[in-house]
Protein backbone atom coordinates (compact mmCIF):
# COMPACT_ATOMS: atom_id res chain seq x y z
CA UNK A 1 0.00 0.00 0.00
CA UNK A 2 0.90 3.52 -0.42
CA UNK A 3 2.02 5.55 2.85
CA UNK A 4 3.72 8.48 3.70
CA UNK A 5 6.88 8.13 5.39
CA UNK A 6 10.40 10.59 6.38
CA UNK A 7 13.44 9.42 4.94
CA UNK A 8 17.22 10.47 4.39
CA UNK A 9 18.46 9.76 0.94
CA UNK A 10 22.41 10.49 2.02
CA UNK A 11 24.53 11.13 5.38
CA UNK A 12 24.77 14.00 6.03
CA UNK A 13 21.24 14.94 5.12
CA UNK A 14 17.92 15.85 6.83
CA UNK A 15 14.71 13.98 6.93
CA UNK A 16 12.15 14.72 4.25
CA UNK A 17 8.40 13.31 3.69
CA UNK A 18 7.73 11.45 1.03
CA UNK A 19 5.19 8.89 -0.67
CA UNK A 20 6.34 5.26 0.40
CA UNK A 21 5.14 1.81 -0.80
CA UNK A 22 5.16 -0.62 1.88
CA UNK A 23 4.40 -4.05 1.34
CA UNK A 24 1.49 -6.38 3.24
CA UNK A 25 2.22 -8.65 5.88
CA UNK A 26 4.01 -12.11 5.36
CA UNK A 27 3.71 -14.82 8.03
CA UNK A 28 5.11 -13.92 10.93
CA UNK A 29 4.94 -10.39 10.37
CA UNK A 30 2.09 -7.10 11.26
CA UNK A 31 0.95 -3.77 9.25
CA UNK A 32 0.61 -1.18 11.95
CA UNK A 33 -0.79 1.84 11.43
CA UNK A 34 1.37 4.41 13.56
CA UNK A 35 -0.38 6.58 16.65
CA UNK A 36 2.61 8.03 17.30
CA UNK A 37 6.61 8.22 16.96
CA UNK A 38 9.47 9.68 19.50
CA UNK A 39 12.37 11.66 18.14
CA UNK A 40 15.45 9.98 19.52
CA UNK A 41 18.65 11.10 18.88
CA UNK A 42 19.95 7.99 17.32
CA UNK A 43 17.57 8.73 14.26
CA UNK A 44 19.91 11.98 13.67
CA UNK A 45 22.72 9.87 14.03
CA UNK A 46 21.73 8.31 11.21
CA UNK A 47 20.88 11.67 9.51
CA UNK A 48 24.69 12.89 10.80
CA UNK A 49 26.42 9.80 9.56
CA UNK A 50 27.48 9.08 12.43
CA UNK A 51 25.40 6.02 12.40
CA UNK A 52 26.31 4.70 8.80
CA UNK A 53 23.10 2.69 7.43
CA UNK A 54 23.07 -0.19 5.11
CA UNK A 55 21.09 1.28 2.27
CA UNK A 56 20.00 4.80 1.14
CA UNK A 57 16.66 5.92 1.23
CA UNK A 58 16.74 5.17 4.71
CA UNK A 59 12.95 5.31 6.44
CA UNK A 60 14.00 6.57 10.40
CA UNK A 61 12.40 6.08 13.57
CA UNK A 62 12.57 3.61 16.10
CA UNK A 63 10.12 4.76 19.15
CA UNK A 64 6.70 3.88 18.53
CA UNK A 65 3.35 2.66 18.76
CA UNK A 66 0.46 1.68 16.72
CA UNK A 67 -2.58 -0.13 15.67
CA UNK A 68 -2.13 -3.25 13.64
CA UNK A 69 -4.29 -3.51 10.75
CA UNK A 70 -3.16 -6.73 8.85
CA UNK A 71 -2.12 -9.88 10.78
CA UNK A 72 0.41 -12.24 8.16
CA UNK A 73 -1.17 -15.48 7.34
CA UNK A 74 -0.66 -18.06 9.68
CA UNK A 75 0.65 -15.23 12.30
CA UNK A 76 -0.33 -16.41 16.08
CA UNK A 77 -0.33 -14.16 18.69
CA UNK A 78 -1.69 -10.84 17.07
CA UNK A 79 -5.07 -9.74 16.24
CA UNK A 80 -6.50 -6.76 13.82
CA UNK A 81 -7.12 -4.00 16.48
CA UNK A 82 -4.08 -4.95 18.82
CA UNK A 83 -2.48 -1.98 20.36
CA UNK A 84 1.40 -2.38 20.26
CA UNK A 85 4.49 -0.30 21.09
CA UNK A 86 7.27 -1.71 19.20
CA UNK A 87 10.80 -2.73 20.50
CA UNK A 88 13.59 -1.27 18.63
CA UNK A 89 15.48 -4.35 19.46
CA UNK A 90 14.01 -7.28 18.17
CA UNK A 91 13.96 -10.91 20.70
CA UNK A 92 13.52 -14.27 18.48
CA UNK A 93 13.58 -15.91 21.95
CA UNK A 94 15.71 -18.54 21.19
CA UNK A 95 19.61 -17.23 20.39
CA UNK A 96 22.04 -17.76 23.19
CA UNK A 97 20.97 -14.30 25.00
CA UNK A 98 17.11 -14.41 24.65
CA UNK A 99 17.74 -17.87 26.35
CA UNK A 100 20.07 -16.32 29.02
CA UNK A 101 17.85 -13.15 30.01
CA UNK A 102 19.77 -10.43 27.41
CA UNK A 103 16.94 -10.12 24.91
CA UNK A 104 18.79 -6.51 24.55
CA UNK A 105 21.23 -8.65 22.81
CA UNK A 106 19.33 -10.98 20.83
CA UNK A 107 21.54 -12.41 17.35
CA UNK A 108 18.51 -10.47 15.41
CA UNK A 109 20.14 -7.37 16.16
CA UNK A 110 22.96 -7.71 13.80
CA UNK A 111 20.41 -6.27 10.89
CA UNK A 112 19.17 -3.07 13.04
CA UNK A 113 21.29 -1.00 10.46
CA UNK A 114 20.73 -3.19 7.35
CA UNK A 115 17.32 -1.95 6.28
CA UNK A 116 16.38 -5.16 5.13
CA UNK A 117 14.36 -8.20 6.56
CA UNK A 118 16.17 -9.97 9.35
CA UNK A 119 16.55 -13.43 7.48
CA UNK A 120 17.61 -12.07 3.61
CA UNK A 121 19.80 -8.55 3.09
CA UNK A 122 17.89 -8.32 -0.07
CA UNK A 123 14.41 -7.88 0.77
CA UNK A 124 13.24 -4.98 1.69
CA UNK A 125 9.78 -3.85 3.06
CA UNK A 126 9.44 -0.68 1.67
CA UNK A 127 10.40 1.57 -1.76
CA UNK A 128 10.69 4.39 -3.45
CA UNK A 129 9.77 4.96 -7.02
CA UNK A 130 10.85 0.79 -7.17
CA UNK A 131 14.05 1.46 -5.34
CA UNK A 132 14.50 0.08 -1.85
CA UNK A 133 14.58 2.06 1.27
CA UNK A 134 16.06 0.64 4.41
CA UNK A 135 13.73 0.55 8.03
CA UNK A 136 15.52 1.81 10.76
CA UNK A 137 15.53 -1.37 13.24
CA UNK A 138 13.12 -3.12 11.02
CA UNK A 139 10.34 -1.23 11.96
CA UNK A 140 10.90 2.56 11.34
CA UNK A 141 8.47 4.37 12.71
CA UNK A 142 8.64 7.54 10.90
CA UNK A 143 5.91 6.36 8.42
CA UNK A 144 2.15 6.16 8.92
CA UNK A 145 2.01 2.72 8.13
CA UNK A 146 4.44 -0.05 8.44
CA UNK A 147 5.34 -3.92 8.81
CA UNK A 148 7.41 -5.18 10.67
CA UNK A 149 8.21 -8.85 12.10
CA UNK A 150 6.56 -9.86 15.00
CA UNK A 151 9.73 -10.49 16.82
CA UNK A 152 9.67 -6.07 17.51
CA UNK A 153 6.13 -5.56 18.67
CA UNK A 154 5.02 -6.34 21.88
CA UNK A 155 1.10 -6.19 23.29
CA UNK A 156 0.16 -3.83 25.23
CA UNK A 157 -2.86 -3.09 27.13
CA UNK A 158 -5.65 -0.68 25.21
CA UNK A 159 -6.36 2.21 28.12
CA UNK A 160 -2.56 3.27 27.67
CA UNK A 161 -2.24 6.41 25.46
CA UNK A 162 -0.16 5.53 22.91
CA UNK A 163 1.58 8.30 22.80
CA UNK A 164 2.76 7.80 25.51
CA UNK A 165 3.05 3.94 25.57
CA UNK A 166 5.37 4.72 22.18
CA UNK A 167 8.49 6.25 24.55
CA UNK A 168 8.87 3.23 26.62
CA UNK A 169 9.87 1.61 23.25
CA UNK A 170 13.33 3.48 23.64
CA UNK A 171 14.17 6.11 25.58
CA UNK A 172 12.64 5.38 29.22
CA UNK A 173 13.91 1.81 29.03
CA UNK A 174 16.96 3.13 27.88
CA UNK A 175 17.44 5.57 30.68
CA UNK A 176 15.63 3.93 33.62
CA UNK A 177 17.99 0.46 33.27
CA UNK A 178 21.18 2.35 32.57
CA UNK A 179 20.46 3.61 36.34
CA UNK A 180 18.27 0.68 37.66
CA UNK A 181 19.66 -2.47 35.63
CA UNK A 182 23.69 -1.50 34.45
CA UNK A 183 24.54 1.14 37.24
CA UNK A 184 23.08 -1.24 39.53
CA UNK A 185 21.27 2.18 41.84
CA UNK A 186 20.75 0.94 45.66
CA UNK A 187 19.11 3.05 48.04
CA UNK A 188 21.71 5.65 49.37
CA UNK A 189 23.59 5.85 46.76
CA UNK A 190 25.26 9.10 45.66
CA UNK A 191 24.09 8.91 41.27
CA UNK A 192 25.22 11.32 38.85
CA UNK A 193 23.52 11.69 35.53
CA UNK A 194 25.62 13.41 32.77
CA UNK A 195 23.11 14.52 29.83
CA UNK A 196 19.25 15.42 30.57
CA UNK A 197 17.75 14.66 27.05
CA UNK A 198 15.05 12.23 26.92
CA UNK A 199 17.51 9.21 27.93
CA UNK A 200 19.09 11.07 30.74
CA UNK A 201 15.75 12.29 32.07
CA UNK A 202 14.59 8.22 32.24
CA UNK A 203 18.41 7.32 34.24
CA UNK A 204 17.02 10.39 36.46
CA UNK A 205 13.84 9.06 37.30
CA UNK A 206 15.02 5.38 37.55
CA UNK A 207 18.23 6.54 39.98
CA UNK A 208 15.22 8.24 42.21
CA UNK A 209 12.91 5.24 42.17
CA UNK A 210 15.98 3.14 42.96
CA UNK A 211 16.59 4.36 46.41
CA UNK A 212 19.20 6.83 45.77
CA UNK A 213 19.64 9.89 48.09
CA UNK A 214 21.58 11.75 45.72
CA UNK A 215 21.29 12.18 41.83
CA UNK A 216 23.02 15.16 40.78
CA UNK A 217 22.12 16.24 37.21
CA UNK A 218 24.39 17.92 34.65
CA UNK A 219 23.70 19.75 31.85
CA UNK A 220 24.26 23.14 30.55
CA UNK A 221 21.06 23.93 29.41
CA UNK A 222 18.80 25.82 31.99
CA UNK A 223 15.85 24.26 31.12
CA UNK A 224 16.60 20.47 31.08
CA UNK A 225 18.09 21.03 34.64
CA UNK A 226 14.78 22.43 35.78
CA UNK A 227 12.78 19.49 34.17
CA UNK A 228 15.85 17.13 35.51
CA UNK A 229 14.70 18.81 39.25
CA UNK A 230 11.19 18.18 38.39
CA UNK A 231 11.54 14.47 37.93
CA UNK A 232 13.45 13.65 40.78
CA UNK A 233 17.04 14.99 40.54
CA UNK A 234 18.46 16.29 43.90
CA UNK A 235 20.53 18.92 42.40
CA UNK A 236 21.30 19.74 39.07
CA UNK A 237 24.25 21.62 38.14
CA UNK A 238 25.97 22.83 34.24
CA UNK A 239 29.41 20.77 34.23
CA UNK A 240 30.61 17.72 35.29
CA UNK A 241 33.44 19.83 37.60
CA UNK A 242 30.54 20.94 39.61
CA UNK A 243 28.66 17.32 39.46
CA UNK A 244 32.11 15.38 41.09
CA UNK A 245 33.06 18.27 44.02
CA UNK A 246 29.42 17.82 44.96
CA UNK A 247 29.47 13.86 45.06
CA UNK A 248 32.89 14.17 46.72
CA UNK A 249 31.07 16.31 49.46
CA UNK A 250 28.33 13.78 50.15
CA UNK A 251 30.96 10.76 50.58
CA UNK A 252 32.84 12.10 52.77
CA UNK A 253 35.70 12.90 49.47
CA UNK A 254 34.98 9.32 47.76
CA UNK A 255 33.22 10.04 44.51
CA UNK A 256 29.99 8.91 43.51
CA UNK A 257 29.20 5.39 43.41
CA UNK A 258 27.66 5.86 39.84
CA UNK A 259 28.06 7.92 36.99
CA UNK A 260 25.48 7.66 34.05
CA UNK A 261 27.03 8.93 30.27
CA UNK A 262 23.64 9.96 28.42
CA UNK A 263 25.11 12.68 26.56
CA UNK A 264 23.03 13.20 23.26
CA UNK A 265 26.73 13.02 20.64
CA UNK A 266 29.00 10.95 23.47
CA UNK A 267 32.66 11.83 23.16
CA UNK A 268 35.56 9.94 24.40
CA UNK A 269 36.59 12.76 27.12
CA UNK A 270 32.50 12.05 28.21
CA UNK A 271 33.50 8.89 29.70
CA UNK A 272 37.01 10.00 31.10
CA UNK A 273 35.15 12.41 33.00
CA UNK A 274 32.23 9.97 34.08
CA UNK A 275 35.13 7.32 35.05
CA UNK A 276 37.14 9.77 37.26
CA UNK A 277 33.96 10.78 39.01
CA UNK A 278 33.15 7.72 40.42
CA UNK A 279 34.79 5.55 43.82
CA UNK A 280 36.75 2.59 44.23
CA UNK A 281 34.78 -0.31 42.88
CA UNK A 282 32.30 2.55 41.68
CA UNK A 283 30.47 2.12 38.19
CA UNK A 284 30.53 4.18 34.97
CA UNK A 285 27.72 3.47 32.56
CA UNK A 286 28.21 4.52 28.89
CA UNK A 287 24.78 4.80 27.59
CA UNK A 288 24.97 7.75 24.83
CA UNK A 289 26.47 7.31 21.54
CA UNK A 290 28.78 9.57 19.02
CA UNK A 291 30.50 8.43 15.87
CA UNK A 292 30.78 4.77 16.13
CA UNK A 293 33.95 4.25 14.64
CA UNK A 294 35.47 6.59 17.06
CA UNK A 295 38.04 4.13 19.10
CA UNK A 296 39.76 5.01 22.68
CA UNK A 297 38.76 6.20 26.00
CA UNK A 298 40.75 8.35 28.25
CA UNK A 299 40.76 6.35 31.43
CA UNK A 300 43.79 5.80 33.55
CA UNK A 301 44.64 2.09 33.78
CA UNK A 302 45.66 2.43 37.47
CA UNK A 303 42.08 3.27 38.39
CA UNK A 304 40.58 0.39 36.50
CA UNK A 305 42.45 -1.80 37.96
CA UNK A 306 43.84 -0.48 41.80
CA UNK A 307 40.45 1.29 42.37
CA UNK A 308 38.71 -1.82 40.85
CA UNK A 309 36.35 0.53 38.93
CA UNK A 310 34.13 -0.79 37.00
CA UNK A 311 33.01 0.62 33.22
CA UNK A 312 29.83 -0.56 31.47
CA UNK A 313 28.22 -0.41 28.00
CA UNK A 314 24.55 -0.35 28.30
CA UNK A 315 22.24 -1.20 25.45
CA UNK A 316 18.62 0.09 26.47
CA UNK A 317 19.62 -0.09 30.04
CA UNK A 318 20.21 -3.88 30.05
CA UNK A 319 15.92 -4.68 29.61
CA UNK A 320 14.84 -6.94 28.36
CA UNK A 321 12.08 -5.61 25.79
CA UNK A 322 9.38 -8.11 25.97
CA UNK A 323 8.74 -7.95 29.90
CA UNK A 324 10.35 -4.79 30.69
CA UNK A 325 8.26 -2.26 28.92
CA UNK A 326 5.25 -3.63 29.92
CA UNK A 327 6.13 -3.32 33.60
CA UNK A 328 7.29 0.31 33.17
CA UNK A 329 3.58 0.70 31.37
CA UNK A 330 2.40 -0.98 34.92
CA UNK A 331 4.25 1.70 36.87
CA UNK A 332 2.78 4.61 34.91
CA UNK A 333 -0.60 3.21 35.45
CA UNK A 334 0.50 3.21 39.20
CA UNK A 335 1.62 6.76 39.31
CA UNK A 336 5.40 5.77 39.42
CA UNK A 337 6.46 6.49 36.49
CA UNK A 338 6.27 9.69 34.72
CA UNK A 339 5.49 10.08 30.57
CA UNK A 340 3.01 12.74 30.22
CA UNK A 341 5.90 14.90 31.33
CA UNK A 342 8.39 13.57 29.48
CA UNK A 343 6.71 14.91 25.96
CA UNK A 344 7.72 18.90 25.65
CA UNK A 345 6.02 19.20 22.15
CA UNK A 346 4.01 17.49 19.58
CA UNK A 347 4.47 17.69 15.95
CA UNK A 348 2.59 16.24 12.39
CA UNK A 349 5.17 13.89 10.45
CA UNK A 350 5.84 16.79 8.00
CA UNK A 351 7.06 19.12 10.75
CA UNK A 352 9.49 16.29 11.52
CA UNK A 353 12.95 18.31 11.04
CA UNK A 354 11.18 21.19 12.88
CA UNK A 355 11.21 18.34 15.66
CA UNK A 356 15.01 17.78 15.38
CA UNK A 357 16.21 21.48 15.09
CA UNK A 358 14.04 22.37 17.97
CA UNK A 359 16.12 19.08 19.51
CA UNK A 360 19.41 20.89 18.88
CA UNK A 361 18.65 23.51 20.29
CA UNK A 362 18.12 22.12 23.58
CA UNK A 363 14.05 23.29 23.92
CA UNK A 364 13.02 19.35 23.71
CA UNK A 365 13.51 16.48 26.61
CA UNK A 366 11.32 14.39 23.62
CA UNK A 367 9.54 15.75 21.02
CA UNK A 368 6.87 13.00 19.95
CA UNK A 369 5.16 12.43 16.34
CA UNK A 370 1.32 12.60 16.60
CA UNK A 371 -0.27 10.98 13.67
CA UNK A 372 -3.86 11.72 12.54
Amino acid sequence: MKTRGAVVRQAPGKFEVVNLEVDAPRQGELMVKMAASGLCHSDDHVATGDIPVGVYPFCGGHEGAGIVEQVGPNTRGFQEGDHVVFSFLPGCGRCRWCASGYQNLCDLGAGLLAGSRWDDPTDFRMSLDGAPVGQMCGISTFSEHTTVAVESAVKIPEDIPLDKACLVGCGVGTGWGSAVNSAEVKAGDTVIVMGVGGIGINAVQGAAHAGASQVIAVDPIAFKREKAMELGATHAVGSMEEATELAKGFTNGQGADSAIVTVGVTKPEHVGQAFSAIRKAGTAVVTGLGDITEVGVPIAISELTLFQKRLQGALFGDSNPSTDMLKMLRLYTEGNLKLDELITKTYSLEDIQQGYEDMHAGKNIRGVIVYN
